[in-house]
């Protein structure tokens, strides 16, 4: 079996079961944006890509604030930004609110957090830290990973501590094909499915945010008729704006 049908088994699963909790992350995004407040996204290691490629990007809009620590993340493969580094932090506890205690989150706000496995102590913290302040939190992680042990010293797990979940249908071993003389397989499938879930969530936010009357300032391509290579300066500028505000919110 080839990836890609692999893959496609996984999201008519996803697409059948996860609706229901996609139009009510959508909500709460939508009424954070209503309230001046922000949409965050958080993740660390691969699970950072799903964060980046929600904003900014071509079709998503002012009030996505990704939340992408370079220490949880990897610009090299080995020595200083390289993963062995940030898989470690990452799995440390008590490290995540240092960095979350400069960032504007308050309440009312949204987090959404990804983690394949949902063991993740960063993404378990974060969320932790998150709800504490009054924000509503999302995990988008596997349900099949719940049978592997919990990491985290509360004993708990991401969907443990957020309000909702976002089930990406991954297998546990994350990787989709296996390969005769292989003993480990490959094509890894969790962060393709955090992404969708990404842009799930911000179309299903703009649509409800289109409902309510409401049309945020929105990256487009200038492939787009009437759209240019200047269009996104204005939405720079509002994002800007928009930050500023929602920062002011969280000051002492």
């Amino acid at each position: 079996m080839s990836y890609s049908t692999r893959l496609m088994e996984i999201l008519e699963g996803y697409t059948a079961t996860q609706s229901e909790n996609l139009n009510k992350a959508a909500q709460k995004c939508a009424d954070a944006i209503e309230n001046k407040g922000l949409i965050h996204l958080y993740g660390s290691g691969h699970s950072v890509i799903p964060t980046m490629d929600a904003y900014p990007r071509y079709g998503s809009f002012v009030g996505l604030n990704p939340l992408t620590d370079p220490r949880v993340m990897w610009h090299n493969v080995l020595g200083p930004g390289g993963v062995r580094e940030l898989l470690w932090l990452e799995r440390t506890e008590n490290y995540v609110d240092k960095y979350l205690s400069h960032e504007p989150l308050a309440e009312g706000d949204v987090l959404i957090c990804f983690s394949h496995g949902g063991t993740n102590v960063a993404a378990i913290e974060a969320a932790m830290y998150a709800r504490d302040r009054g924000l509503y939190t999302i995990a988008v992680t596997a349900e099949e990973s719940k049978t592997r042990p919990a990491k985290h010293s509360s004993g708990q797990r991401l969907s443990d501590v957020c309000d909702i979940m976002i089930n990406t249908g991954c297998p546990v071993e994350d990787a989709l094909v296996p390969i005769e003389g292989w003993d480990r397989p490959l094509g890894g499938s969790s962060t393709v499915m955090a992404s969708i879930t990404s842009h799930e969530i911000i179309t299903r936010t703009g649509a409800e945010l289109n409902r309510r009357g409401i049309v945020m300032p929105t990256f487009v391509s200038p492939t787009v008729p009437g759209a240019s290579l200047e269009s996104n300066d204005e939405v720079f500028e509002e994002h800007a704006r928009y930050h500023h505000a929602a920062r002011a919110r969280t000051l002492p």
